[in-house]
């Protein structure tokens, strides 16, 4: 840029300018006015009939912006039904009408009719006249100067008819042949812009994160002896920070500038700035218009990373779908917050747009709260031809490019790319951000979708590229997503080509059928996949991601006697120090399955510990800390948000039981008395009778009283009964009764004894080798099932490879039967059925009566009951799970994804250390009451 056009104006005269013109400014600023709802919770009402489908050639009304599906028109379809003969594939057009007044005063004004998504051809017409070609493409900004064709000071009519599918095959392939739904209508929000006739039609904005400011601007009908001025202000302080002017004499203009001082973006401080852009002639301003941005600098470094401010960053991030089940694409400002929320709870820092670009509040809030962005053009295994696949790429730009959230474009999905296209993306973005294809190793990213643990499809060492797949543990149904994610994450980590990942899928999409009886479908198993459910419910990888991808991370701590309450603390933030970071500890007590008591508390504030780096941290504990049975430990981020909570046990099983009964009353001695038939051993103690078989020394059934508790210990967990070898039973000197049992297989040996206080006691010899689902079994009538409390590792359940996101304490859950990512009508959580790590006490509250066990031996996990698993499930989510419905384990099994069996291979190491320490022999407490 010639300096000779640059000058500088005093930072008092430019304010002066710009402050003292308020009339001037007021009339001619840039101005939005919205024919729809501003977004789905805002929507108005227009004329509407539909061709096809429900309600079919009747006009009505309809609520704009929405899909006309979630309105009660047309048809339902997925993005795989044009590959099923028994589905058809919907084509109806959508006929909109809205009458709108133009003021008089607008008539010496340019107007321009912006839409912001409708699916998928759209024509438009003002008063009966098309006001231009008929826009392509679904999920695109497009927009017609309608100024000549609006009658000022009168009411007008505004005509759309909206075409599901498109002419253009490439758009049907790119858009509407998808694994995604696929729906009709205007979807998003429709605008006028008011402006003047002299007016910027373009700012396209280059902020570095070293104070340099550029930009592109582009005029209509520039003023002769004009000028363009800038002002910076800080949006948290209002304080101007600078401000420049630049002489103008054509109608496509670059402005340059420093800005010393400023402060960068990033997604651990958003720093924001509104750059005000002022059109002047004559010191009079002929237009004005705001930009928020972000000073941020994005470099892709060959065969080494992705830099952001010069800092090198590690991406953890997810994919995620527009989507809503109550309303489809059309969102409201309250589901782009709580989807952001949600994933900044999760410790994530980016996400992808799949598979096309977001709403504009989204990237509005990624840039106020902090994420990087992905942008993606749409492109699923199919790409846009070259007709219109660079006007949608250029739509994609001009829409999004001045967001510094916006990192990288994405160009189309596993294929869905035309490659002639690429250069459009630098021809319109001023930033030249790097341009990645999901699933391809091309322009120095290697995105690999669905690597494997150690299969030469991760490349890590091998092309050389940046390695980042942009779709990683595929999470479908219970599967995938948390599980695993350690491992690879550790393992990846340690190399320098590693930039991050992106987890698929942030929440399941199953939408509500009104058609079905309002039913929520996920279209079988396309479509559950989520971190989350469809109305965002925290499904158990929520908690394995926040730990696993918590910025501030503890070394392991084993609060035994040993314990000093020192701890290895490690800063994996970007760009922060942990000088404003805490970690807040307690101790905690249970006694007798009431709430935890808090006996001891304190925090202590970390020291200014860079990022990558570590420290030793000084908890300060009491001298009395070991009267507790819970140590927990909080890391609090430099927003003084919760990061992660860490509890332990502070003693194992056979010492803590002791502990956490001290309050409960001792049970009374009683006389034993035993009746013995060719089949069966009955044992009464008072009110209490005990039944165990003969010919395998099992319990089979307790009676207290008048109630019959039918805990059958009838089969292993892994449904095979091991032969008898020898039952035999003995009463001791102090009136216990014990029946001894022998197998040829595990458990070899087996002892129960009945003591006289009516408790009984199990001992199992240990296992000569770790397998899955290894330990008892027992059965229990599901039905009579009410409550679980234990004293383990909750509240959610975990998987051999899974076992991050659950901590030591007292849990309690109410029985349910959610079925994750498929019974989406009753989906309560944490799930009752499945494992639970770290074992050592359970009250199962249920219609027959209280039954409590105990054990005293370390490692074990509580298997409660058979998840059910949805009939969809591919091999990979459907682990093999225990025939009993009670069990206790020294192992438990692994869960895949719908592309990977959950077999070691995806997760050696928290496999390995899931086993335990060498198996003892398994000793269970009993009470019935």
């Amino acid at each position: 840029m010639p300096s000779n056009i640059c000058r500088l104006i005093s930072i008092f005269g430019l304010s002066l300018l710009l402050f003292s013109t308020a009339k001037g400014q007021s009339q001619n600023e840039y101005k939005r006015v919205y024919l729809s709802g501003k977004d789905a919770a805002s929507q108005v009402y227009w004329d509407f009939k539909v061709s096809d489908g429900r309600k079919k050639e009747q006009w009505t009304k309809i609520l704009v912006p929405s899909n006309w599906e979630m309105q009660g028109f047309g048809n339902f379809n997925y993005g795989h039904d044009h590959k099923n003969p028994e589905r058809k594939v919907a084509d109806e057009i959508g006929y909109y009408k809205h009458e709108f007044d133009v003021p008089s005063a607008w008539r010496k004004n340019v107007v321009n009719l912006v839409f912001d998504g409708a699916m998928t051809d759209t024509e438009v017409k003002i008063n009966g006249e098309i006001v231009g070609p008929i826009h392509q493409g679904g999920f695109y900004r497009f927009s017609y100067d309608i100024s000549d064709f609006l009658d000022f000071g009168s009411k007008n009519i505004l005509e759309v008819k909206v075409y599901k599918r498109s002419s253009n095959q490439s758009v049907n392939k790119a858009e509407r042949e998808a694994d995604f739904w696929i729906f009709g209508g205007i979807f998003r929000p429709v605008f006028l812009e008011v402006v003047p006739h002299n007016h910027f039609t373009r700012i396209a904005v280059n902020a570095k994160a070293d104070g340099f400011f550029e930009a592109l601007i582009t005029v209509k009908d520039v003023p002769r002896l004009s000028e363009i001025q800038v002002q910076l202000v800080e949006q948290k302080s209002g304080e101007v920070v600078g401000e420049f002017a630049q002489a103008i004499d054509s109608d496509s203009v670059w402005l340059s500038h420093v800005f010393p001082g400023v402060k960068s973006w990033n997604p651990e401080t958003p720093n924001l700035y509104i750059a005000r852009f002022s059109l002047i002639r004559n010191k009079k301003i002929l237009y004005q218009k705001t930009e928020k941005i972000g000073f941020r600098t994005v470099e892709l470094r060959s065969q080494d990373g992705i830099y952001i401010n010069n800092v090198k960053v590690i991406l953890k991030g997810v994919n995620r779908h527009s989507f809503y089940p109550t309303t489809g694409r059309a969102l409201s400002e309250a589901n782009h917050l709580e989807d952001i929320l949600l994933m900044k709870e999760m410790n994530m820092n980016a996400v992808r747009m799949s598979h096309y670009n977001p709403d504009e509040r989204f990237l509005e809030l990624a840039d106020s709260l902090g994420l990087f962005v992905l942008d993606e053009v749409t492109g699923w295994q199919d790409g846009y031809d070259t007709i219109v696949g660079p006007k949608l790429i250029q739509e994609t730009v001009l829409k999004d490019a001045n967001h510094p959230a916006v990192i990288a474009w994405d160009h189309g999905n596993e294929g869905g790319w035309n490659f002639q296209n690429e250069p459009f993306f630098h021809l319109v973005d001023v930033q030249k951000r790097p341009i990645i294809y999901p699933w391809l190793n091309r322009n120095g990213i290697d995105t690999k979708h669905y690597p494997t643990y150690d299969s030469p499809e991760g490349r890590l060492d091998k092309s050389g590229n940046i390695f980042m797949p942009t779709e990683l543990l595929h999470g479908m149904y219970d599967g995938g997503l948390g599980a695993g994610l350690d491992d690879f994450w550790t393992k990846y980590s340690k190399s320098p080509l590693f930039a991050g990942g992106f987890l698929w899928v942030f929440s399941d999409e199953a939408v509500i059928r009104d058609d079905k009886g309002g039913m929520l479908d996920s279209d079988g198993n396309h479509a559950p996949d989520g971190i989350l459910g469809p109305y965002r419910e925290k499904e158990g990888s929520f908690y394995t991601i926040k730990e696993v991808w918590s910025p501030i991370q503890l070394g392991a701590f084993i609060p035994t006697d040993g314990f000093d309450g020192k701890i290895q603390v490690t800063n994996n933030y970007l760009y922060s120090d942990l000088s404003t970071s805490k970690l807040e500890w307690s101790v905690e007590k249970n006694d007798s399955w009431k709430d935890a008591e808090k006996l001891h508390s304190g925090s202590v504030l970390l020291p200014n510990v860079k990022p990558g780096q570590s420290t030793e941290v000084d908890l300060g504990l009491p001298i009395t800390w070991r009267d507790g049975d819970v140590l927990k430990i909080a890391a609090i981020g430099i927003n003084g948000e919760e990061l992660y909570t860490w509890s332990e046990a502070i003693r194992k099983p056979k010492e803590g039981n002791p502990s956490y009964f001290s309050s409960r009353p001792e049970l009374d001695s009683q006389i034993i008395t035993v009746r013995e038939s060719s089949v069966d051993i009955h044992i009464s103690i008072g009110e209490k009778l005990f039944v165990f078989g003969k010919d395998r020394g099992n319990l089979q059934l307790v009676k207290v009283g008048k109630s019959i508790i039918n805990l059958n210990q009838a089969l292993n967990p892994e449904g095979v009964n091991a032969s008898v070898e020898k039952v035999t039973w003995k009463q001791m000197k102090d009136g216990t009764i014990q029946i001894m049992s022998t197998y040829d297989t595990y458990p070899k040996k087996l002892t129960w004894t009945v003591f006289t206080t009516g408790e009984l006691m199990m001992e199992a010899s240990a296992p000569e080798s770790s397998l899955d689902l290894q330990g008892i079994g027992f059965s229990f009538p599901e039905e009579k099932v009410l409550s679980a409390k234990w004293i383990g590792n909750g509240p959610y359940r975990v998987w051999a490879n899974r076992m991050k996101g659950v901590e030591f304490g007292l849990w309690e859950k109410e029985y349910n039967n959610t079925m994750t990512g498929h019974s989406f009508e009753n989906l309560v959580y944490p799930e009752f059925k499945g494992f639970h790590a770290d074992f050592h006490a359970l009250l199962l509250e249920t219609e027959e009566g209280r039954i409590e066990v105990r054990t005293e031996t370390p490692n074990l996990y509580m298997g409660l009951f058979k998840p059910v698993l949805p009939e969809n499930s591919t091999p990979g989510t459907k682990p093999v799970l225990p025939h009993s419905d009670l069990s206790f384990l020294y192992s438990i099994p692994t869960i895949g994804t719908k592309f990977h069996l959950g077999s070691e291979m995806i997760a050696p190491e928290t496999v390995k250390a899931s086993r335990g320490e060498q198996a003892s022999s398994m000793i269970l407490w009993f009470r019935f009451d």
